[in-house]
């Protein structure tokens, strides 16, 4: 069976989804840690060698995923980047700089703070898809 990602695929939704909140509460109920890429990502640089392992672990595998989802499924991935890489600098500055600020990122705050019925994380994911909202109607509409 072969489709595009942009199909709607409403089982694989629902799979994808059980299998990124089985993930997330797995990590937390045995190691006790919070399923949130950024922080993740930033403790390989910044954190005691005894954290290291789970953490490459991690990110190693989401990397496999993004590999294999194409692999076993027989679905195109749709990437066409049409920005220079000044923007996407800037974009990922951005983006960083706003995980720092709200102290973590939209797998942290909308998956594991979420799931914890986390009032900050509930504000957290509001302003995140607030401002993604924003970001693409001043980007199709507003700056032309």
């Amino acid at each position: 069976m072969e489709y595009t990602v942009t199909e709607f695929t409403p089982w694989l939704g629902l799979l994808g989804g059980a299998i990124i909140g089985l993930s997330s509460g797995l990590l937390l109920l045995l190691i006790g840690r919070i399923a949130g890429i950024s922080g993740i990502a930033s403790g390989l640089i910044s954190t005691k060698m005894s954290e290291i392992d789970w953490r490459v672990a991690f990110i190693f595998g989401l990397l496999v995923a993004a590999v294999a989802f194409p692999l076993i499924s027989g679905a195109r991935l749709p990437v066409d980047i049409q920005e220079n890489w000044q923007v996407m600098l800037l974009g990922g500055f951005l983006v960083g700089f706003g995980t720092r600020m709200a102290s973590g990122c939209t797998a942290g705050h909308g998956i594991s703070g979420l799931s914890r019925l986390s009032f900050r994380s509930l504000a957290a994911t509001a302003t995140f898809f607030a401002t993604a909202a924003m970001t693409v109607w001043l980007v199709r509409h507003g700056l032309k």
